[in-house]
C-alpha cells in the first residue's frame, strides 16, 4: 500500500494541496496567533479612541491608568503572538521546503530515469528555488487569513461608528483585489518563464563545469562561452521583466492602499465636522486609516506569492510526475555471474552477440569510439530494454524481467568519466563504508602513490569533481572504486586512457589479479589491458568480427594490429 507521502502528486495544484494538508496543524496554530497579532493590532487605536473618549468624559487618573494598563496588554498580545506565530509557520515552511527537495532529488537519482526534457542544472533549480517557493504557500494562507480578520474589524470598527465608514474599507478592499488578481496572473507567467530560462542557465553552467577540460583541449571554450553568454542574458533580461512587473505591481498596491487609507481619513473627519461621530470616534478612524494600509498591503500581496508558488509547483511537478523511461521487472539474476548480448542492435551497435562466462576475464576492442559508448550504455540500463533490438541477460534472465536494484547488486559499470565527490579519498573509494578489499583496490588502481603522498592517507580531503586531483589521479580513483564494490560481473569502459604506459601495465596486472575469479568485460584499446584479458572480442562496424586472445590477434590480424598497438 503507498502511503500519502510517498504517492506521486499528479500536478502543481496537488502539490500545493499536499503542502497544505501535510501543514494543517501548524497553519491552524499559526492562523490563531497571527489572527490574533492582527486583532491586537486592530485593537490599539480602537482602544485609543475609546480612552480618548473615555477621558475627556471622566477625566480621572484612575481611567487613564486603567486605560494605560489595557494598552499595554494589547502591545503584550501583539508581540507574542507574532513571535511564536511566525516561529511556527517558518518550522513548517523550511521542513516542506526540506521535502519536496528530497522528493525531487530522489525522483533525480532513481536507478530508472524519467522522461523528461530537462538537464542536470535544471533539476538542481528545481529542488532549490522552486522547492523553497512552493512551501512558502504555508506561510501565505494564515497570513491572507490573518489580514482579512484584520481588515474585517476595521470595517465593523468602523461601521459602528458609521456605516458609511465600514462600506467605504470593505468595497475599497474588493476593488484594490480585484485589480491585483487582474495583475497577480501576468506575474505567475512571466515567474515561471524566468525560472525557466534561470533553470537552463543553470544547466549551461553545469555543463561547462563538467566540460571545461575538454573544451580548453580543442579550444571550444570561448564558443561555449558565448553559448552561455546567450543563455544567461536571457535568463537576465527575463528577470528584469519580472522584478518590472512585480514593482508595477507593488507600487499599484501601495498607491490603492493609500487611497483608501485617505478616503476613509477624510470621510472620517467630514463625519466628525457634521458631528456625526465623537471625537473619541474620529481618533480611532484616524488610527485605523493608518493601520490598514499594513494587513492591506500584506493581503494584497498574496496572489503574488500564491501564483509564484503554483508557478514553481507546477515545475516540480515536470519532474516528479515525469513517467519513468522503462517499467523494470520484479525478478532477480539467478545464481551465475555469466554476461550475455544477444544479437543487440541500438546506435551504432549491429546484431552485437558474445558472452562472458562466469569467471571470465573479456576485453571488447572496439574500433569506433561510439560503438564503445553505445555498448557501455546498454550494458548500464541508461538505454531501456524496450529501446534496442535483442537481448541481454545476466545470470540467464533477461535484463528487462530484473528489479533494477538486483541489477544493480550483480552488475556495475563504471563510466570512463565516473563523478568525483566532495569528501575525502576513502569516501570516494568506498561511499558506504561496507567493502572489505579497499586496500586491495587501493592497490590494483596504482592509487598507492596518491595515498603514499598525504599524511592523512585515505582520509586525504578531494574536492568537488577532484578539483584538487590531476586527470590520472581522478581516472584511478574512480577505478578503484569500482574494483572496491566487488560485484559479481563488472564491466569497466577505458579506465586507463590518462595514465602512462608504466601504470597502464601494471593497473592491468592488478585489475586481473583482483578479479580473478570473477567475471569481468573491459572496453578498451589499452594494449596492457587487452593482454592481460582472457580472450579479446574485435568490435568492427557494430558488429564482433574476431575474437582471440591478444597475441594471437597481433599475430593473425594486421587490422587489430594497426589499431591497438601503440
Amino acid at each position: 500500500m503507498t502511503s500519502p507521502d510517498t504517492q506521486r502528486p499528479r500536478a502543481g495544484s496537488d502539490i500545493l494541496r499536499t503542502a497544505l494538508r501535510r501543514n494543517v496543524g501548524a497553519m491552524a496554530w499559526g492562523t490563531v496567533l497571527m489572527g490574533l497579532y492582527q486583532a491586537g493590532e486592530t485593537a490599539f487605536p480602537i482602544a485609543l479612541g475609546l480612552i480618548v473618549e473615555h477621558t475627556m468624559r471622566h477625566r480621572s487618573l484612575g481611567a487613564l491608568g486603567l486605560s494605560v494598563a489595557a494598552l499595554a496588554v494589547i502591545i503584550t498580545t501583539v508581540s507574542l503572538s507574532w513571535r511564536f506565530g511566525m516561529r511556527i509557520l517558518q518550522k513548517a515552511n523550511t521542513t516542506e521546503a526540506h521535502r519536496w527537495r528530497v522528493r525531487v532529488a530522489g525522483a533525480g537519482l532513481q536507478p530508472v530515469a524519467r522522461d523528461v526534457d530537462l538537464k542536470s542544472g535544471e533539476v538542481l533549480t528545481i529542488a532549490t528555488e522552486d522547492a523553497d517557493q512552493t512551501a512558502d504557500i504555508i506561510e501565505v494562507v494564515p497570513l491572507l487569513i490573518s489580514s482579512l480578520v484584520a481588515v474585517l474589524i476595521a470595517a465593523v470598527a468602523l461601521g459602528l461608528a458609521d456605516l458609511r465608514l465600514g462600506l467605504l474599507v470593505i468595497v475599497g478592499t474588493v476593488g484594490i483585489l480585484s485589480v491585483l488578481s487582474v495583475m497577480s496572473r501576468r506575474i505567475g507567467s512571466s515567474t515561471r518563464e524566468q525560472q525557466a530560462r534561470v533553470a537552463r542557465a543553470g544547466a549551461k553552467v553545469a555543463d561547462l563545469i563538467i566540460g571545461l577540460r575538454p573544451l580548453h583541449g580543442f579550444g571550444g571554450n570561448h564558443a561555449a562561452f558565448r553559448a552561455y553568454r546567450r543563455v544567461s542574458t536571457d535568463a537576465k533580461q527575463q528577470s528584469v521583466t519580472v522584478a518590472r512587473v512585480g514593482g508595477v505591481y507593488a507600487g499599484t498596491a501601495l498607491a490603492l492602499n493609500a487611497v483608501l487609507a485617505a478616503a476613509v481619513t477624510l470621510t472620517a473627519g467630514w463625519l466628525a465636522f457634521e458631528g456625526r461621530i465623537n471625537i473619541g470616534e474620529l481618533v480611532m478612524a484616524v488610527g485605523l486609516a493608518q493601520f490598514i494600509m499594513e494587513p492591506l498591503k500584506l493581503f494584497s500581496e498574496m496572489p503574488k506569492y500564491v501564483m509564484i508558488a503554483r508557478a514553481s509547483a507546477e515545475r516540480m511537478a515536470l519532474v516528479l510526475t515525469a513517467p519513468p523511461v522503462t517499467t523494470p521487472g520484479r525478478e532477480r539474476p539467478a545464481e551465475g555471474a555469466d554476461l550475455e548480448v544477444d544479437c543487440v542492435r541500438h546506435g551504432t551497435l549491429r546484431k552485437v552477440r558474445f558472452r562472458v562466462s562466469a569467471g571470465e576475464f573479456v576485453a571488447v576492442a572496439a574500433y569506433q569510439p561510439r560503438a564503445a559508448a553505445d555498448l557501455a550504455a546498454v550494458l548500464a540500463l541508461n538505454v531501456p530494454p524496450d529501446a534496442y533490438e535483442g537481448t541481454v541477460r545476466v545470470g540467464g534472465r533477461d535484463l528487462a524481467d530484473l528489479a533494477v536494484e538486483a541489477v544493480r547488486e550483480r552488475l556495475l559499470v563504471n563510466p570512463y568519466d565516473g563523478e568525483i565527490f566532495a569528501g575525502t579519498l576513502r569516501s570516494n573509494i568506498d561511499p558506504t563504508g561496507t567493502s572489505r578489499i579497499v586496500p586491495e583496490a587501493v592497490e590494483a588502481s596504482m592509487l598507492t602513490d596518491v595515498v603514499a603522498l598525504h599524511r592523512e592517507g585515505l582520509d586525504h580531503a578531494v574536492r568537488d569533481r577532484g578539483a584538487n586531483l590531476s586527470g590520472g589521479q581522478r581516472q584511478r580513483l574512480s577505478l578503484a572504486r569500482a574494483l572496491a564494490a566487488d560485484t559479481d560481473v563488472l564491466v569497466l569502459r577505458d579506465p586507463t586512457t590518462a595514465v602512462d604506459a608504466v601504470t597502464e601495465q601494471l593497473i592491468a596486472r592488478g585489475v586481473a589479479e583482483l578479479r580473478r575469479g570473477r567475471t569481468t568485460l573491459v572496453i578498451t584499446s589499452s594494449p596492457a589491458l587487452l593482454d592481460a584479458a582472457d580472450r579479446v572480442l574485435v568490435l568492427d562496424d557494430g558488429v564482433v568480427t574476431a575474437e582471440d586472445t591478444h597475441r594471437g590477434l597481433l599475430a593473425t590480424d594486421e587490422q587489430y594490429r594497426l589499431a591497438v598497438t601503440r
